[in-house]
């Protein structure tokens, strides 16, 4: 069977030459104004994700 890219998962992560996942912080869409200044600052990173959920993402991105 051909293995196929989980196209959902594809949009949300990615997988940098060292092969670590990165995603954005959530909670970004809308009310922030009533968040911290060291909350908002912190939304603006990227976040890596824990070992399991990495295996578990390229599971499901073989190509990546």
């Amino acid at each position: 069977m051909k293995l196929k890219t989980h196209k959902a998962l594809a949009k949300r992560v990615r997988v940098t030459k060292n092969g670590k996942v990165i995603k954005r912080k959530s909670g970004q869409d809308h009310f922030n104004s009533r968040d911290k200044g060291k909350v908002t600052r912190n939304k603006r990173r990227d976040v890596q994700l824990s070992p399991a959920q990495t295996r578990a993402v390229k599971e499901l991105l073989p190509h990546a």
